[in-house]
């Protein structure tokens, strides 16, 4: 389709008009699907108009923003799309927060109105007087029926064109503890995932499961660029490993999105090989560590290539790795993208020497605004080189090798300093991974008196496996140098995990101290 075509080779476009150009084209063609609703192109455009004709008909205005907590499904996605068609913002919540981090996301996004379900309404709780409206995705009590809400059949909205700056969305980094930041994400910043879709093979034939939420960047880095594109979407509410490979094989799927946990779940499923995965053409991953093995054992077994996204929500630069094309470079994040500016700085804020490890900071057209409301943290996220350029700092030390691909070492954050000797914990943890009984590990610094931290350990064990945790902590330091180890080890039955894949270590430390 030649406007198709034009459309996506500007600069800059708006994905809610190139959905408009594939309802115009093929109706019929399915564009959402989940397990209660299906939806083609041509009933979600016109569904697209109607939530933006509401929302303006509430009075929203361009740049304004809506907050939504609820399980992923069509209504939800068609939801957010219609809000963008209308210039407004989105702030997707995760129905895991507190109900005090949740009030304050909601409150800190300015939402002028709460979209939920029935699955998150206890979580917040019954409406207080003077409360912002709440609109029921699902049709239940959480509050005003959607069907109800939403604007007359064939309503069109007044006309808006949202600008490269705009605000796309609003993505909280913390929805556990602490204050929550906002990661404004512009439309441009959106332009640019759907952009590089197509090198992916991203077309008309495209079928996306996803079941990550669709709170998460990880969700939308491949759900917006499947429908720019004129794909279909497959929605999973909940992750299940014999589900989505039943969903994979009906459905005919040819792309995906998963966190490392997911592949690992998948690859030790009893049915794995059984399934026809024959159609996937490509496989992502991106939020969380993921192994050198791991990644082998996908690429043996699971047909289509792999394709590993390093980055941040906040943007300002990504690393690919296409697994498929560099098999002896598994235990890197790639290369950096096209576009995207990579380097390494050390604790001064100074360019480390071509070679030695540094802080990871990153620049390119794909870079948040900053983060809602708060000019300080947004500075404190941001270094500047000799020349004045604007990279976003990651948090994460890495190394680049002579043939340019980023091996990452840990979180800043997360590494150790014991004795004054730098430990970085994923050295540790790859160590207790290679004794036969230990299936995960995470390791922690935690406080002491005499090394200011020292590194402790969680194991989950492998089915049938009974080994102590004392003749595993034996084992590991006697692998270990005398510097790295492990001041205690505990065996527990599962790592605590967002709903993204990522070990969230504050438990880990926290359950250690009890």
């Amino acid at each position: 389709m030649e406007a198709l075509q034009a459309a996506l080779g500007r600069d800059f476009g708006l994905i809610a008009d190139l959905i408009h150009l594939h309802a115009h084209a093929s109706p019929r063609r399915p564009a959402l699907v989940d397990p209660d609703i299906q939806l083609d192109y041509g009933a979600l455009d016109a569904l697209m108009d109607r939530i933006a004709a509401a929302l303006q008909r509430d009075g929203l205005r361009a740049g304004d923003a809506i907050a939504v907590c609820a399980a992923s499904g069509t209504r939800y996605a068609a939801l957010f799309l219609g809000a963008l068609r209308a210039g407004i913002a989105v702030a997707p919540l995760a129905p895991s927060a507190t109900p005090a981090s949740l009030a304050r996301m909601t409150e800190d996004a300015q939402a002028r109105i709460l979209f939920l379900d029935a699955t998150t309404a206890d979580t917040f709780g019954a409406p207080a007087p003077g409360d912002i409206p709440r609109v029921a995705l699902d049709g239940s009590s959480a509050g005003r029926a959607f069907d109800a809400w939403l604007a007359p059949e064939g309503t069109r909205p007044e006309a808006v064109t949202p600008q490269p700056s705009w605000p796309f969305n609003i993505i909280y980094s913390s929805g556990t503890t602490g204050e929550p930041k906002g990661i404004v994400q512009g439309h441009g910043m959106r332009w640019s995932h759907v952009r590089r879709g197509a090198k992916y093979e991203y077309g008309a034939d495209t079928v996306t499961l996803l079941s990550t939420p669709l709170y998460s960047n990880t969700t939308l880095v491949v759900f917006f660029p499947t429908l720019a594109y004129g794909g279909c979407v497959v929605l999973m509410p909940k992750f299940d490993a014999a589900a989505y490979l039943a969903l994979a094989e009906r459905h005919r799927v040819t792309h995906t999105m998963l966190v490392p946990v997911q592949y690992q779940r998948l690859m030790a499923h009893a049915g794995f090989d059984a399934h026809d995965l024959s159609r996937f053409r490509f496989k992502f991953s991106t939020s969380a560590p993921f192994g050198a093995a791991l990644k082998a054992d996908v690429l043996k077994r699971w047909p289509g290539g792999l394709v590993e996204f390093y980055g941040m929500t906040e943007g300002g630069g990504t690393c690919i790795l296409e697994a498929h094309l560099h098999p002896d470079k598994l235990h890197t994040v790639g290369r950096p993208a096209e576009g995207s500016d990579i380097r390494l700085i050390d604790d001064a804020g100074l360019e480390a020497p071509q070679g030695e490890a540094g802080e990871v900071v990153g620049h390119s057209a794909g870079m948040m605004v900053g983060y809602h409301r708060q000019p300080e943290k947004t500075r404190e996220a941001e270094w500047f080189d000799a020349t004045g350029k604007r990279f976003i700092r990651t948090g994460d030390v890495g190394r680049f090798d002579p043939d340019g691909f980023l091996t990452l070492f840990d979180r800043k954050k997360d590494m150790i300093i014991s004795g004054g000797f730098n430990i970085y914990p994923s050295d540790l943890e790859a160590v207790l991974r290679g004794h036969a009984a230990v299936a995960e590990a995470a390791v922690v610094g935690v406080p002491s008196e005499q090394w200011g931290e020292t590194p402790v350990a969680f194991v989950v064990r492998r089915d049938g496996h009974d080994t102590s945790a004392d003749a595993l902590l034996q084992w590991a330091n006697a692998q270990l140098g005398k510097t790295q180890r492990l001041a205690r080890l505990h065996l527990i039955d599962e790592l605590p995990r967002s709903a993204i894949g990522k070990v969230l270590k504050r438990e880990l430390r926290e359950r250690d101290a009890v």
